[in-house]
């Protein structure tokens, strides 16, 4: 319960998603092994999504036909991944291993994604109008794929839908997708994704429900209290400290 409250306060006052934290948190802390920490962080991360979800759209911020073309490639890839793993079941150590060093790489591409996502906006921005119309015909495409990269990497470590997906979008959509629009559109897809993933997991008996309950019972408070709170960092500074702590958290995995 004390884990789920400190990563209630950490996402309350960065803004910056609870897969990236919780599931390192229960491999290192708690010993979890990788796939049952993956599974328990998908279907907590589902739930927690879902009233914000409901939220966005119904004050109309999620833009549906990009959340679409996510999901185009990043649910049927969810289900391929999903499959592999059903498939190496008798394998459970080797898997552990991959999905755990799956987990290290991209706790470093998230913290470098944190880093450069401002900058990748302002390029963005800057695009010269006919790299911008042609760039806007290969957007569904490019969007698509973005979203098999998602799949992958979501239903493997259970990072990457924020950091690493809001980094591609801000440099795709700079004009289409504001601030607001992007969080909700992010915050959308990943609820169908976290939870097909997370359902494919529970299947595969990678849930510890002891655990993810008391991760919601500790989250829940954790949040409300951290967006009430009046203290806000700058964004640059947040972005920085959460980044580092990312990146350290990464080598540590991968280190052992």
């Amino acid at each position: 319960m004390a884990a789920g409250f400190g990563v209630g306060v950490l996402v309350g006052l960065t803004g910056i998603g609870g897969g990236s934290m919780m599931t390192p948190m229960l491999v290192l802390l708690f010993g979890q092994p990788p796939s049952v920490a993956v599974g328990t962080d998908l279907i907590f991360a589902a739930a927690t999504k879902m009233v914000a979800t409901t939220l966005h759209g119904l004050r109309g911020r999620v833009d549906w036909a990009v959340l679409g073309r996510l999901a185009l490639g990043s649910i049927p890839t969810a289900l391929a991944t999903l499959a592999w793993l059903a498939w190496h079941r008798d394998s459970q150590v080797s898997v552990d291993r991959i999905t755990l060093t799956a987990l290290g790489v991209m706790l470093l591409l998230s913290a470098a994604g944190l880093v450069v996502q401002i900058r990748i906006a302002r390029l963005g921005f800057r695009l010269d109008a006919p790299l911008i119309e042609r760039m806007q015909r290969l957007q569904p495409v490019i969007t698509v794929v973005t979203g098999v990269g998602l799949g992958l990497a979501v239903t493997l470590t259970s990072v990457g839908a924020g950091a690493l997906g809001t980094v591609v979008m801000v440099f795709l959509y700079p004009l289409r997708l504001t601030p607001v629009r992007l969080v909700a559109t992010d915050i959308a897809h990943a609820l169908p994704l976290t939870l097909v993933a997370g359902l494919g997991h529970a299947a595969l008996g990678h849930l510890n429900m002891t655990v993810l309950a008391n991760l919601l019972l500790g989250s829940v408070p954790g949040v409300l209290i951290a967006t009430r709170t009046a203290v806000r960092a700058p964004d640059w500074l947040i972005r920085t400290l959460v980044a580092l702590m990312l990146g350290a958290t990464g080598v540590r995995v991968l280190v052992g």
